[in-house]
């Protein structure tokens, strides 16, 4: 083999290897460390910047007990009602989404919890086959490393939820002048309404359209599976005693 070649092809290799390596130790160290900035939350600086604007954002990492449980409920039945049930891609939703593509002008995605949380944390916004090959390769990692608690965790702290809002705590504050665990049950439903573009809809000032998803979402939320599922606890065996 020429020298080159085998140069280039060592190069390759070693390139890969570290892509490797490293993007499975970033999903391991953060099953357990809070994600405190994405590439989205770069991004979106750099336009501000270039806008002439002062970059900034609004995030604070909260852990999943101190949100609202009304708030994974509301963004399961808005955005993934199988959350509990896949492995990271909804293959139902997927089929149903390419037939209706077929005849829609506006295509429509079938993106899950798990894909869109691989997206914002190690990924970059703009749509393209390849970024869509690098958020299939972390759904599976994340699905496979973290709990479903985990992905919903760092799914509503890192999801923008607003104009250089990021998270459910940043959301609560600025929108609703409250904390994510203090969130009512309508005003989750009035996020996750928002969440397909939230620069552009307000969950404190909803629309008519926004208040009419609201509703819609209100009733999948009484209907789709309890998250997380709730453990029955099992009653102790009182010992017996010796005759």
């Amino acid at each position: 083999m020429h020298p080159i070649l085998k140069k280039t092809g060592r190069i390759a290799r070693n390139l890969l290897l570290f892509f490797f390596l490293s993007t499975l130790l970033a999903v391991f160290v953060y099953r357990f460390v809070p994600v405190g900035i994405t590439p989205l939350m770069v991004i979106r600086s750099v336009e501000q910047l270039l806008k002439g604007e002062s970059p900034a954002w609004h995030h604070t990492w909260v852990p999943l007990e101190e949100i609202s449980p009304h708030l994974p409920m509301a963004v399961i039945s808005s955005e993934d009602n199988r959350f509990s049930e896949h492995n990271g891609f909804d293959f139902i939703e997927i089929k149903k989404a390419m037939k209706e593509n077929e005849t829609r002008k506006r295509k429509r995605g079938a993106s899950t919890i798990s894909q869109q949380t691989a997206k914002n944390v190690f990924l970059w916004p703009s749509s393209s086959w390849v970024r869509k090959g690098f958020e299939v390769y972390f759904t599976v990692l994340i699905e496979t490393c973290w709990s479903k608690e985990r992905i919903m965790e760092v799914y509503l702290n890192s999801i923008e939820m607003g104009k250089s809002i990021y998270g459910a705590e940043a959301a609560a504050q600025q929108k609703f002048n409250t904390h994510a665990k203090k969130l009512t049950e309508s005003q989750c439903a009035l996020i996750a309404a928002c969440l397909p573009n939230p620069r552009r809809f307000d969950a404190a000032h909803p629309s008519a359209y926004i208040q009419k998803r609201k509703g819609q979402i209100l009733r999948l939320m009484k209907l789709v599976p309890t998250f997380p599922e709730k453990k029955e606890k099992v009653p102790a065996k009182t010992p017996q005693k010796k005759k």
